[in-house]
């Protein structure tokens, strides 16, 4: 280490040097948050619309979720396993089913091993029926399930894929908001039909609610389980609880993950009690996932978001966000369109000079695919706000203009 160098140079050789190479950060370091806004190790402040990719739903320095986690780091338990009992996943497991659908709760650790598990378990639903020939999975194009072998399987993106093949089999691919596509793909070998209510990674894209209906229906006529992937689009982030409620298409399994605990890593697989009796001890499971650390503060962000005033501010904000978004004059932007605090900007460029021009101009901004903007914020973001990333936008876009 060269000790003649700032702390910030410092971190970025050692980093350099001994950190995988499989991110592209900007070349600062974040310190410190609080509220809507992180600032860096030089004392620059950054409005943060990135919200840790749709997960720090309460910002940063949230005096009731530090409260949360000091509580139970005061019981000495942080980790226990899934070999016992602990009070606050059972808790938090009690307040999804009675907020959902769901009948039970499955917990893991992140949103790609909640997908991971989705597959089993409707995988083993048909295996318990005596189906051992209904193994397939239908997703859709533009889809985003995850990164880990089965879960990158069900994203039909060449670039995701290519380099890891072959991947799991089975894999039927129907295009999105599509029906007629998709009751080609669903037939008597399905398992499964795996969907984002609002694509992300995609571009925010909303699925139409006859898309929906018609998933429902084709999955109840060829006996295949629904599974909505609501990890980036669920917990409040559209305005109501749960994406699927904008549609009142019910699934059979629902993943979560991103924002349910406030940035620490969780997941959840929401289940009916037909999918969850198909699984029995021994058959699936995760050392870490559930552990009461995390549950303690997801259960003071689930009960926090679900409340209506809360809900009512990001319909509220969210509004306003679409109408300012649109009220950009460039002719770079093609289109917003979102739902809730999940809104994109598709451009007719390049999203990377416009993330990077947003450093300088005191914006976290993130993508969603080469030319869409994508703005997650913290679910606690105001009005205010969303007029200092319009007044900062407006600047970024001009500096784009030939």
């Amino acid at each position: 280490m060269l000790t003649t160098m700032n702390w910030t140079d410092q971190l970025m050789e050692l980093e350099a040097a001994h950190v995988a190479q499989v991110y592209k950060r900007p070349p600062f370091v974040i310190v410190h948050g609080e509220g809507m806004n992180l600032y860096d190790s030089e004392g620059n402040a950054y409005l943060d619309w990135v919200a840790g990719i749709a997960v720090n739903a309460l910002g940063y320095g949230d005096a009731g979720l530090a409260r949360a986690l000091n509580q139970q780091l005061a019981t000495g338990l942080i980790h226990t396993s899934n070999l016992y009992h602990t009070a606050p996943h059972i808790e938090l497991a009690a307040m999804l089913c009675e907020k959902s659908f769901a009948d039970r709760v499955f917990f893991t650790n992140s949103g790609t091993e909640a997908n991971e598990g989705a597959i089993k378990f409707a995988r083993k639903l048909a295996y318990e029926g005596g189906h051992t020939d209904k193994t397939e999975i239908v997703t859709f194009t533009g889809a985003f399930h995850g990164r880990t072998m089965g879960s990158l399987s069900l994203t039909p993106r060449e670039k995701y894929q290519k380099p890891f093949q072959p991947l799991l089999p089975g894999i039927q691919v129907a295009g999105f908001n599509d029906l007629e596509s998709a009751r080609t793909a669903i037939g008597p070998n399905t398992a499964a039909v795996i969907v984002e209510p609002v694509q992300g990674e995609g571009g925010i894209h909303v699925a139409d609610t006859l898309f929906l209906q018609g998933l429902r229906a084709l999955c109840d006529e060829h006996n295949a389980v629904l599974i909505f992937d609501e990890v980036q689009c669920g917990v409040g982030r559209t305005g109501e609880l749960f994406a699927y409620e904008h549609s009142g298409v019910i699934p059979d399994i629902l993943t979560l993950a991103k924002p349910l605990a406030g940035g620490l890593p969780i997941g959840a697989i929401l289940l009916t009690e037909r999918v969850a009796s198909a699984m029995h001890p021994g058959e699936h499971g995760s050392t870490f996932s559930g552990g009461p650390l995390v549950t303690a503060a997801a259960k003071e962000v689930f009960a926090r978001v679900s409340a209506a005033a809360f809900l009512d501010q990001i319909n509220r904000v969210g509004a306003y966000l679409l109408d300012r978004l649109q009220e950009i004059n460039s002719p770079l932007i093609r289109e917003v369109r979102g739902r809730g605090l999940m809104v994109g900007m598709e451009l007719s460029i390049d999203t990377t000079a416009l993330v990077e021009a947003g450093y300088r101009h005191g914006l976290l901004l993130v993508n969603a695919g080469p030319n869409v903007l994508r703005f997650v914020p913290p679910l606690i973001v105001e009005e205010a706000q969303v007029d200092v990333l319009v007044e900062r936008l407006t600047a970024i876009f001009a500096e784009q203009m030939p």
